[in-house]
């Protein structure tokens, strides 16, 4: 049974980025958001309902929200989409996994372990890859060998909380946010992707 209630103020937010005004919202929504990502091609938002465990995917044209229900999968923060392929990728904390959904009928394709406690995920166009940062001190890093095969390349050390960053495709390059320790400064780990 749970005790949460639901919340009437939750919504993605429109701005006019040249008058600094608020539009009408794209969508409300029955919870907190965490991530969301913006179908450049098309109408849809998908937004991370990490409460109620499910994607919310609201049409920019109607603002009508459908649910995708994640099935045995809780605390899903990150979140990252590969339009070309018809692909979003989440990431949940219980259990730590990565999570492909066919975005033209919301059913999951594919679910695979890896790094724990992951703020971000990336997905690298150029080859097809996911890169998972997790703060249990590894990310995890996926092939695409189809829209629905993914291959675990390995976890590759990082440090202990290190969970968020930012891919910057035209470098090549996943930046990550090292938390600082009693014996060492914060810090930002530079990763550089190889064919």
């Amino acid at each position: 049974m749970s005790d949460m209630v639901e919340d009437n103020e939750s919504a993605i937010g429109v701005v006019d980025a040249a008058t600094n005004k608020r539009l009408d919202d794209a969508g409300k929504l029955d919870s907190h958001p965490e991530s969301f990502q913006l179908e450049p091609s098309g109408s849809r938002i998908f937004v991370n309902i990490a409460s109620k465990e499910k994607i919310s995917v609201i049409d920019r044209n109607t603002k009508k929200v459908t649910d995708w229900s994640l099935p045995g999968l809780k605390a899903n923060f990150p979140m990252a989409l590969n339009e070309a392929d018809h692909r979003l990728f989440i990431g949940t904390r219980k259990p730590a996994r990565l999570v492909a959904i066919d975005t033209a009928t919301g059913k999951i394709v594919a679910n695979l372990p890896c790094a724990g406690d992951m703020d971000d995920l990336y997905y690298d166009t150029s080859r097809k890859r996911i890169y998972v940062p997790g703060g249990e001190g590894f990310i995890s890093v996926f092939q695409q060998n189809d829209s629905d095969h993914f291959e675990a390349m390995g976890k590759f050390p990082s440090a202990v909380g290190a969970r968020t960053g930012l891919w910057y495709e035209k470098r090549d390059r996943l930046y990550l946010a090292v938390p600082g320790r009693a014996n060492q400064g914060a810090a930002l780990w530079v990763y550089e992707a190889q064919d």
